[in-house]
C-alpha cells in the first residue's frame, strides 16, 4: 500500500507498553476518529457527547460501552487537525490497564472502522503532514528507546534540531549556485557566467569542513547511542571475570582459578555518569588447548577490532614489561584506535606496590579496591575522545551514509571547478550532493527508505 494512499485510512492502536499497569493509552488518528469514538465514549448517565462544544486538548471523563454494557471508566482527549501530533484528527483514550480492558477496547475501534497501525505509522503520519521533518521523526524513535541520560541528551538535541540545520543551510546554498549552473546551460550559446567560480569553490570548501565535522562524530555518536564497547583482555587467571563482576556489581562471570574458565565472550551493560559502556569479558589469550578454547580466543580478537578502550589487565605479582609490550603490539595490530588502559590487579596480596609512572591503575578486584578509579577513568576516556553534551553528534548509520555520499559527490565538484571540468559535470556533482542531504532531512525520501525508517518504531508511535 502506498503511504500517501494510507494516510485515507483512520488508525488506532495502544500507545503504553504492552501488559497490565495502572492505565493503558490507546490512541486514533485520521477523518473517523472523532466519529467513531461519538458511538463508544458517553457519559456517566449514558447520554452522548456533543463534539460542538468540545474543548480540543481538554480531558473528558465518561465511560466506554458496547450496547449499553460497560466496558470501563476512562479518560479521552481530542485533538482537531492539525493541531495533534499526526496533524490528523486524534482522539487519546486513557483507561485501565487490563489486558482484556485495552483489547476491548481497541476491538470497538477496529469495529467500527478503524484498522490497526503499523509499526511507527502516527510518526510517519506526522512526517507526510509537515509536523516533523525525517531527522526529527528519527529523534523520536531514539528518544523512545533512550537508555541513559546520555542517549536521552542526544535524542532531544536531534529532536530540537541538531546539526539539521546546518544540513539545510548547506543545501539551500548549494541549490541556489545549482540553479545558477542550471541557468548557464541554457543559455550555453552565449557563453554567459551565473554563478561565481571563486565563491562556488568557498562554499564546497566550507560544505566539506562541516560535513567531515560530522562524519568524524558518528564514531563516538553511535558508541554513546548502543554503549562504549570495552574489551578487559589479560592472560587467563588474571581475574578478567573477577573484574566484570566488580564493575557490575554482581556475579555475571563464573570466577575459578583455574586457567581458561571464560571460553567465550560475556558481556553486560555498566552506566557512567550517564553513558552506557558495553564491558566485555574475553577468554584469556594463550596457546589454546582445544577446540572450544580456540574459538573463545578467536572471538575474543574480534571483540578487540570493535573497542573503543581495551582494559589490560595483568596480575601485579606475575606482570613482566615484555608480555605487556606483546599484548599492546597485540591490540594495536588489531586496532590502533583503540585505547590501551593497563590496570594491575590482586594488589590486596602484595605488602609494597611499585608504582609505574605513566597513566596504569592499581586494583584488586576481588576486594573491590580501586574500582570506582577504574570507573572514573573509563568516562574520562570518553571525555578525551571528543564527547561533549550538547555537541552535535550523528549517531543515525543512515545520515553516516548520506554524509559520506554527499561528502564524495562534493569533493568531485570542488576537483572539476579546479580543473576546468564541464559545466554539466559540475551540475550533475551538485545535484547528487544536494540529493544527498536532502534525503536527511526528507526534503526527497523515496517511499522504500521511509518504510524501512519507521518499520523500526514501535506499535502505537
Amino acid at each position: 500500500m502506498l503511504l500517501q494512499n494510507s494516510l485515507e485510512d483512520t488508525i488506532v492502536a495502544i500507545s503504553s507498553p504492552y501488559g497490565m499497569g495502572g492505565v493503558a493509552v490507546i490512541r486514533c488518528s485520521g477523518k473517523l476518529a472523532f466519529n467513531i469514538t461519538q458511538q463508544l465514549f458517553f457519559k456517566k448517565k449514558f447520554s452522548k457527547w456533543d463534539l460542538k462544544k468540545i474543548v480540543f486538548r481538554k480531558m473528558y471523563y465518561g465511560i466506554i460501552i458496547e450496547n449499553e454494557n460497560v466496558i470501563d471508566d476512562v479518560m479521552v482527549c481530542f485533538f482537531q487537525s492539525p493541531h495533534s501530533y499526526t496533524g490528523e484528527d486524534v482522539v487519546e483514550i486513557y483507561c485501565h490497564g487490563s489486558i482484556y480492558v485495552q483489547q476491548k477496547i481497541l476491538q470497538l475501534y477496529l469495529n467500527k472502522g478503524a484498522r490497526l497501525a503499523n509499526a511507527g505509522e502516527f510518526t510517519i503520519r506526522a512526517y507526510l503532514n509537515g509536523k516533523l521533518n525525517l531527522s526529527e521523526a528519527e529523534a523520536i524513535g531514539d528518544l523512545i528507546h533512550a537508555e541513559t541520560e546520555a542517549e536521552h541528551r542526544l535524542a532531544i538535541d536531534q529532536l530540537r534540531g541538531g546539526y539539521k540545520n546546518l544540513i539545510e543551510h548547506l543545501r539551500e546554498q548549494l541549490l541556489n549556485f545549482a540553479s545558477l549552473i542550471e541557468l548557464e546551460l541554457d543559455f550555453s550559446e552565449e557563453d554567459v557566467e551565473f554563478a561565481n567560480r571563486t565563491q562556488l569553490i568557498q562554499l564546497l570548501q566550507s560544505a566539506l569542513s562541516d560535513i567531515e565535522k560530522l562524519t568524524e562524530s558518528f564514531q563516538m555518536g553511535n558508541a554513546i547511542k548502543t554503549g562504549i564497547p570495552v574489551v578487559i583482555l589479560g592472560k587467563p587467571n588474571a581475574g578478567k571475570s573477577t573484574l566484570l563482576n566488580a564493575l557490575l556489581n554482581e556475579e555475571k562471570a563464573i570466577v575459578s582459578e583455574i586457567p581458561g574458565t571464560t571460553r567465550d565472550l560475556i558481556e553486560d551493560k555498566l552506566i557512567i555518569n550517564g553513558i552506557a559502556f558495553r564491558i566485555i569479558d574475553t577468554a584469556g589469550i594463550r596457546e589454546a588447548k582445544d577446540e572450544i578454547e580456540k574459538i573463545g580466543i578467536e572471538r575474543a580478537q574480534q571483540s578487540i577490532q570493535k573497542a573503543m578502550i581495551v582494559i589490560l589487565l595483568q596480575d601485579i605479582s606475575k606482570s613482566d614489561h615484555h608480555s605487556t609490550e606483546e599484548y599492546i603490539q597485540m591490540i594495536n595490530s588489531f586496532n590502533p584506535n583503540a585505547v590501551i588502559l593497563k590496570v594491575y590487579n590482586k594488589i590486596d596480596k602484595l605488602n609494597e606496590i611499585k608504582f609505574k609512572e605513566d597513566d596504569s591503575i592499581y586494583i584488586s578486584a576481588k576486594e573491590k579496591i580501586n574500582i570506582d578509579v577504574l570507573k572514573q577513568k573509563l568516562f574520562h576516556i570518553v571525555l578525551e575522545k571528543g564527547y561533549q553534551p550538547h555537541r552535535p553528534m550523528v549517531t543515525n548509520v543512515r545520515h553516516f551514509n548520506e554524509l559520506n555520499a554527499a561528502k564524495k559527490f562534493l569533493n568531485k565538484a570542488l576537483n572539476d571547478l579546479k580543473t576546468n571540468v564541464s559545466t554539466e559535470l559540475i551540475a550533475e556533482d551538485l545535484k547528487f550532493a544536494i540529493h544527498h542531504l536532502s534525503n536527511i532531512t526528507g526534503n526527497i525520501t523515496s517511499e522504500d527508505i521511509l518504510k524501512n525508517i519507521f518499520s523500526k518504531f514501535c506499535i502505537g508511535k
